[in-house]
């Protein structure tokens, strides 16, 4: 039974057209049947039918499903039901269903147009290509004016690797819908994939010749030939560009370019400056021509440092500009230029506090340089002026955590936790997890255990609550079978994590099983990339109750090389044996 069910009809809704039985009133419509109905079933089923179609437009989703089940058990070959229900069946996640569905409503009406495209569509939706594929095909047999389809089936070839058959595909439709952009581009990238450079070119330079009068098509023609190294012939595509329209900030960055490429890169800046403070172009438009330019440096792999000036250029033109400097803060950070990045993102916030862009980059740069006090302070601030974003209660949860202010810490999480959306249940199942910690930290084990609890309540996979917790209740040497239980489940979940690796392997070394512990421990070591000396230190003790004291004492040796500094760690060195650590708990 469903509980709740956001109703979305089939993804073919998506894509631009209202098949005829959507465009009819449902309400209305009778349901064929090819199965012979008395004439009190089919009044049952008229009642259940009509009953569905008002509760799915009343949003009753849940009591609509209902009604078409019910109709199918008195008519199993409906095919208006098996439609409808197909379209839960994709809300469910059940794609088998929902494809079952409509090849069953495609069979018991084979002339409906709207469940054969319906199935197309679903199955390309899913990955299922192949069968799309001769769906589209069946459909273009039957329908051959709809250029959809064409596109359908191109998009499909496309997706299966036939690029070939996808070419033709649009050929096909620019047969019918005549040449276009969209249709020669998708054609010239295809042709690109198949290695057919001449093939390509073709299909711009189509274009360029059918629109004379379209400076665009002169760019990428000129950049079309700027990649083949052609430098003759891409300038003079620039220079008839600008002839057709001096203005297109196309030219200016396409002109940039190719003096990048003939290694003049002073001239490049230059057009680029020059277009900057062109006062006949708007700050839309030199931001645009800024922010390609800074593309394709990064595209060739050139550096991007030229470009600094050039903004600062343009923020004297357009000081109060908000967008430019987020712009411009966002490429320092690129660049790791980060205090610099820092004064752009602290302008805007003081020109619109209110701009939680700005704010979030504040906070991710005090969370890179580990600023504790900036992060404590952004994420005030945020609350201030966010108070329903859950994400600054955690940051700043996880900041007085960090200082060692517990009871500040939790205060934070149990406060984010009222303004979590209610389906959001994995940032639910976070915030408890890192309350759990707390409590730990605080020595408030059974408060640490039942916020653990609750974290597992609202996300049963959340590995990082089922590592901590079952590594602690190995330390209090409690419900250790749990304890197993939920370190299998982050082996299952991550299987080449080496500190849930190192987890499994101390459980089974508290419950006394060497021989497992020694296995697992191995296993760690081999998937760990950090070189924990702790975990070298649980090898030391493995080893000694496996009866290897030798290789445990180089082990213990080892660890403190690594820089594990311990009192237990040296007693147990200078006496060799293993000794507790008691303060581990």
């Amino acid at each position: 039974m469903l509980k709740s069910l956001k109703y979305i009809a089939l993804l073919l809704l998506a894509v631009g057209f209202v098949p005829s039985m959507m465009a009819t009133d449902n309400r209305n419509m009778p349901a064929p049947s090819t199965l012979k109905l008395s004439d009190a079933d089919r009044r049952k089923f008229d009642y259940f039918f009509f009953e569905g179609i008002n509760l799915k437009n009343a949003g009753e989703f849940s009591a609509a499903y209902d009604m078409f089940n019910h109709c199918l058990a008195i008519d199993s070959t409906a095919a208006p039901v098996l439609y409808e229900l197909s379209s839960f069946y994709v809300q469910l996640d059940r794609p088998d269903m929902a494809v079952d569905m409509l090849k069953r409503a495609v069979a018991n009406s084979s002339d409906n147009y709207t469940y054969k495209i319906a199935l197309a569509t679903v199955s390309r939706n899913l990955g299922m290509f192949g069968e799309a594929a001769e769906e589209y095909e069946e459909l273009i047999k039957e329908y051959p004016e709809k250029a959809e389809l064409y596109y359908y089936l191109a998009d499909v070839y496309t997706q299966q690797g036939e690029i070939g058959k996808a070419i033709d595909a649009y050929d096909l439709l620019e047969s019918i819908v005549g040449m276009n952009e969209p249709l020669s581009m998708q054609k010239y990238k295809l042709y690109n994939q198949l290695e057919q450079e001449d093939n390509a070119f073709n299909e711009v330079q189509k274009l360029a010749d059918k629109y004379p009068m379209e400076s665009r098509y002169q760019i990428i023609l000129g950049d079309l030939y700027l990649e083949k190294k052609e430098m003759d012939k891409a300038l003079a595509c620039y220079q008839k560009a600008h002839e057709i329209d001096p203005l297109t900030p196309y030219y200016i960055v396409s002109m940039a370019n190719y003096y990048e490429a003939t290694g003049n890169k002073t001239a490049a800046e230059e057009q680029i400056h020059n277009a900057l403070v062109n006062e006949k172009l708007d700050v839309e438009t030199k931001v645009s021509i800024l922010s390609r330019y800074i593309l394709k440096l990064q595209q060739t792999k050139q550096g991007t440092d030229s470009a600094n000036q050039l903004f600062q250029t343009l923020l004297e033109q357009h000081p109060e500009d908000i967008e430019l400097k987020l712009m411009y803060g966002g490429l320092l950070v690129a660049q790791g230029k980060n205090e610099e990045a820092k004064f752009q993102f602290q302008l805007v916030t003081e020109m619109e506090p209110d701009n939680a862009g700005a704010w979030q980059q504040l906070l991710n740069l005090a969370l890179k340089s580990q600023d504790i006090p900036e992060v404590i302070r952004i994420c005030n601030k945020c609350i201030e002026l966010f108070p329903q974003s859950p994400e600054y209660y955690f940051y700043l949860g996880i900041a007085y955590y960090q200082q060692e202010k517990y009871q500040e810490a939790l205060n934070a999480y149990y406060a984010g936790l009222n303004v979590i959306p209610k389906d959001n249940l994995p940032l639910k199942s976070d915030f408890y997890g890192q309350i759990g910690d707390i409590y730990y930290q605080m020595k408030q084990m059974d408060q640490a255990y039942k916020a653990y609890d609750e974290a597992l309540k609202y996300n049963e996979n959340n590995v990082v609550v089922l590592n901590n917790y079952s590594y602690f209740l190995s330390l209090d040497k409690k419900d250790l079978k749990k304890a197993e239980r939920m370190s299998a489940l982050c082996i299952k979940l991550e299987p080449d994590n080496a500190t849930y690796l190192d987890t499994y392997a101390w459980i089974f070394f508290v419950q006394g099983n060497y021989t497992l512990a020694k296995i697992y421990i191995e296993n760690a070591l081999e998937k760990d990339r950090t070189n924990s000396s702790e975990l070298v230190d649980h090898y030391g003790d493995i080893l000694f109750m496996n009866g290897d004291k030798e290789k445990a004492v180089e082990q213990w040796k080892k660890a403190k090389e690594m820089g594990k500094d311990s009192e237990v760690l040296d007693r147990k060195i200078a006496e060799e044996t293993y000794i507790e650590d008691e303060n581990a708990k």
